[in-house]
C-alpha cells in the first residue's frame, strides 16, 4: 500500500472547494460523467488508430445510487489508469497559495474548476470520501484503488477489477443526502448529460407488472448520443427539426423556422437555433438557448456568447472552443466568444434576408411573430439594424406590408408637410382610433399600425435613422395640424366668443385621476366632427419611453394631457354658442364691462412702472397693481361661474363631451350610464 499527501501547497483544499463551490455543487455529476465519457472516447480513438487491438465491448457509462451504503458510483469501460497515471493526474494539483487562491476566485465558483483542472475534485463538494477503482487498458496493467477522505492524505492499494476502465465511488456527505435520491440524480442527468456522445445508463428500464413497477433487463439509457445538431443538414427533414424542438421544449408552440449552424473555421461551432412565436413578455422567453461543449451541457444563460436580442431564440449551440468550466465574466471578455457572437448575428441576418427574398408572402405571414425579435435586435445592435433595414417591415391599418424604402416612396408625395418633413402617421389601436384613422384616410393619407411591445422606442429610433421624418400618432392633433400643408386657418370667432365656448365646455369636463384637459376653439370645417379629443405626441411618447428607460421615470408620474378641440364651424357648436350668449348676456354684461375697465387700468399701471427699477416702485404702486390683478381675477371667476351654471344644464354640451370621451375609451361607469340615459331622452 502507498500512502501520501496530495501535492498542494495549501494545507487543506477540500474545505475551500466545499465553501466556494457550494452554490454550484450539482455540477459534480456533470464533471464525473464527463471524465468517464472522455476516457471512453479515448479508448475508441486508440482502437481507430490501431493502438488498441482488444475488444471494445460495451462502452456504456453507468451511474448507480445505493441509498443504504450512501454511495453514488460512476463506472466506465474506458482507458482506465495505472498507478503512475493516478499519481500524475489525481495527486498533483498546482496552487500558488491559499490566500491568492481565495482572493482571486472567491466569486467565481466555476472558474476555480476550469482554471485548476479540478473536474475530478468537484466530487468532494458532496462527498466525505471518494474511491477510484481503475484498471488501465495497457497490457499487463493491474487494478489499483485510490481513496481519500477529504484531507490531503490519500491511499493507493491493489484492487480487483476484471475489465479495463474506472469506477468512481462517492460516499455522499451527511449534508448532501438529497443526491442519494434517484429522482434528483435522474433530473441532473437529464439536465447535463442527455446529449453526451457515449451512452449513459442510470439503472434499468421499468415495466408495470403484478400491480407495481419492476426493473427489466434493459439499460435505462438517458441520452441521445447523436443529437440533431451533430448531423449534416442535407440528411435532415423538416419533421426532424420539429421533433427535436419538441424534445427540447415539450410545452412550446411549433417554431416558425430554424437555422442549422455548422462551421469549423475560424472556430468550431455547431447548433440549431429556432425562431419561436414571440409576441410579448420578452423576459419570459430568455434562457432558452442551451450551450454545450462537446455535447456536455454548460449553461442556458448565454448572454455572453449570443447578442442580447438573440437570447429570444430557442435551441442549442455547441462549441469545443468555449471552455466547459468558465465564469460568465470570462465569456463576456473572451475574443473567440465575441467572434462566435458576430458569426451567429450574421447567420441569423442572412437567414431572415434569404426567407424575405425567397418567400415574401410567407415572410409577411410570419411578421407579427418576428416583429418583436427584429425590433429588439435593431434597438440593441447597430450592426443588426444595418442588415435588418432591408427586411424589417411596416404594416398599415389595412394589413399591407412595406419595407422602409417602399413605404417612404408610397407616402412622400402626399405626406410631406410645408417644411419638407415627411410625416409617418400611425395608430396603436385600430378600433379605439378608428375615427381618427378614417379622417386621415379621407385626406388620402396612409396610417401605420404600430401596436407592438417595442414600437414606442422603435419610433424614436426610426426618426433618428430616417432623414427629415417625423412619426405622429393619428389622434395626437386635428388632421390639418398633423400634416400642415399651409398656414393654419384661424377660427372666425372673436376672442370673447371663443373664451365663452372654452370656459363653458371646460367647466363640464370630468375630473379623472392623473388626467388634465385643455379646451381650444378651432375652425375645422362644417363637415368635420364638432368635438375632437387629441393627446400631445411629445408627452405621450415620453411617458411610453419611461417604461423602457428608468431615468425617465418622472414622465411616468406626470398626468396625461388631452386637448378638447371645439370645431367652431360645426352647426352644433354654433348652436351652443348662440344659446350661451342668449342665456348669459344680461348677467355677463356688467362683469365684462368691469373686466374691460380693470384690464385698461392694469395696462396703464404697467406702463407707469415700465422702465423703473424695482427699488423705485413704491409700496402703494405695488399694492395698486396687485389689487387690480385680484379684481380682474374675481370678475373672471364670476364670469366662469355664470358660464358653468349655463353649461351644467345644457344637454348638448354634455352629450358632445361624452361622445368625445367615448370615442377615446374614457367614458366609463356612472358617466357612461348617464350618457346612455341622456341619449335616450334626446331621441324621444
Amino acid at each position: 500500500m502507498q500512502k501520501g499527501n496530495i501535492g498542494v501547497t495549501t494545507e487543506n483544499i477540500f474545505p475551500v472547494i466545499k465553501k466556494f463551490l457550494y452554490s454550484d455543487h450539482e455540477i459534480f455529476l456533470r464533471e464525473m460523467i464527463s471524465n468517464a465519457v472522455d476516457a471512453t472516447q479515448k479508448i475508441k480513438t486508440l482502437a481507430d488508430k490501431g493502438d488498441f487491438k482488444g475488444e471494445l465491448g460495451d462502452l456504456t457509462v453507468r451511474v448507480a445510487v445505493d441509498e443504504t451504503a450512501g454511495t453514488i458510483t460512476i463506472s466506465d469501460h474506458g482507458i482506465g489508469m495505472t498507478e503512475e497515471e493516478i499519481d500524475k493526474y489525481i495527486n498533483q494539483i498546482a496552487f500558488s497559495g491559499v490566500n491568492d487562491f481565495l482572493e482571486k476566485y472567491k466569486d467565481n465558483a466555476n472558474n476555480i474548476i476550469g482554471h485548476f483542472g479540478l473536474g475530478f475534485y468537484s466530487s468532494f463538494m458532496v462527498s466525505k470520501k471518494v474511491e477510484i477503482i481503475t484498471r488501465s487498458y495497457k497490457d499487463g496493467a493491474k487494478a489499483v484503488k485510490w481513496s481519500c477522505d477529504g484531507s490531503p492524505a490519500y491511499e493507493i492499494d491493489d484492487a480487483e477489477r476484471e475489465l479495463r476502465g474506472s469506477d468512481i465511488i462517492l460516499y455522499v456527505d451527511d449534508d448532501c443526502k438529497e443526491y442519494l435520491d434517484k429522482q434528483k440524480i435522474q433530473q441532473l442527468l437529464n439536465k447535463y448529460c442527455k446529449f453526451m456522445p457515449v451512452p449513459v445508463a442510470f439503472g434499468k428500464k421499468t415495466e408495470w407488472k403484478d400491480g407495481k413497477q419492476v426493473d427489466t433487463d434493459e439499460d435505462n439509457v438517458i441520452n441521445n448520443v447523436e443529437p440533431l445538431w451533430t448531423k449534416q443538414p442535407s440528411t435532415l427533414k423538416e419533421e426532424d427539426y420539429k421533433n427535436f424542438y419538441r424534445t427540447l421544449y415539450p410545452m412550446q408552440d411549433e417554431p416558425m423556422f430554424w437555422i442549422h449552424l455548422n462551421v469549423d473555421y475560424p472556430f468550431n461551432l455547431t447548433g440549431i437555433l429556432y425562431f419561436p412565436r414571440v409576441k410579448s413578455n420578452i423576459d419570459l422567453q430568455r434562457n432558452k438557448i442551451q450551450l454545450y461543449c462537446n455535447q456536455v451541457f454548460v449553461t442556458d444563460q448565454v448572454e455572453g456568447i449570443v447578442p442580447e436580442f438573440l437570447t429570444l431564440l430557442h435551441g442549442v449551440i455547441d462549441s469545443p472552443d468555449i471552455p466547459l468550466n468558465v465564469s460568465r465574466s470570462y465569456l463576456q471578455s473572451d475574443r473567440d466568444v465575441k467572434k462566435i457572437s458576430t458569426y451567429i448575428t450574421k447567420k441569423v441576418s442572412d437567414r431572415l434576408a434569404g426567407i424575405f427574398k425567397e418567400d415574401r408572402k410567407g415572410y409577411e405571414e410570419k411578421w407579427d411573430d418576428l416583429k418583436l425579435f427584429i425590433n429588439y435586435g435593431m434597438l440593441s445592435e447597430e450592426s443588426f439594424y444595418d442588415r435588418a433595414k432591408d427586411f424589417a417591415l411596416l404594416k398599415d391599418t389595412e394589413g399591407k406590408y412595406f419595407t422602409f424604402e417602399e413605404y417612404k416612396t408610397l407616402i412622400k408625395d402626399n405626406q410631406t408637410d410645408k417644411d419638407g418633413q415627411l410625416i409617418y402617421l400611425y395608430a396603436t389601436d385600430k378600433d379605439e382610433q378608428y375615427s381618427y384613422i378614417e379622417t386621415a384616410k379621407a385626406k388620402g393619407y396612409s396610417v401605420l399600425l404600430l401596436d407592438g411591445q417595442l414600437d414606442a422606442p422603435v419610433v424614436s429610433m426610426l426618426e433618428q435613422k430616417f432623414e427629415k421624418s417625423r412619426f405622429t400618432r393619428v389622434d395626437s392633433d386635428i388632421i390639418d395640424r398633423l400634416i400642415v400643408k399651409d398656414d393654419i386657418k384661424n377660427t372666425e370667432l372673436d376672442s370673447e366668443d371663443s373664451d365663452k365656448l372654452s370656459s363653458a365646455f371646460k367647466s363640464q369636463m370630468p375630473k379623472l385621476d392623473k388626467t388634465e384637459f385643455y379646451v381650444e376653439v378651432q375652425g375645422l370645417g362644417e363637415l368635420s366632427q364638432p368635438v375632437v379629443i387629441t393627446q400631445s405626441e411629445y408627452m405621450r411618447r415620453m411617458k411610453e419611453m419611461s417604461r423602457f428607460q428608468p431615468g425617465m421615470n418622472f414622465y411616468a408620474q406626470m398626468p396625461d394631457s388631452f386637448s378638447l378641440v371645439l370645431n367652431s364651424d360645426h352647426a352644433l357648436i354654433k348652436k351652443v354658442l348662440d344659446s350661451c350668449k342668449e342665456a348669459t348676456a344680461e348677467q355677463l354684461k356688467p362683469i365684462l364691462s368691469e373686466i374691460k375697465g380693470q384690464e385698461a387700468r392694469l395696462a396703464a399701471l404697467h406702463q407707469q412702472q415700465n422702465g423703473k427699477k424695482p427699488e423705485e416702485i413704491t409700496q402703494e404702486e405695488k399694492d395698486d397693481l396687485n389689487n387690480t390683478e385680484k379684481a380682474i381675477e374675481t370678475e373672471r371667476n364670476k364670469k366662469n361661474d355664470i358660464l358653468a351654471n349655463f353649461a351644467k344644464d345644457n344637454s348638448v354640451i354634455h352629450q358632445l363631451i361624452d361622445l368625445a370621451l367615448l370615442q377615446n375609451g374614457m367614458l366609463k361607469g356612472a358617466a357612461l350610464d348617464k350618457f346612455l340615459k341622456r341619449s335616450v331622452d334626446l331621441i324621444r
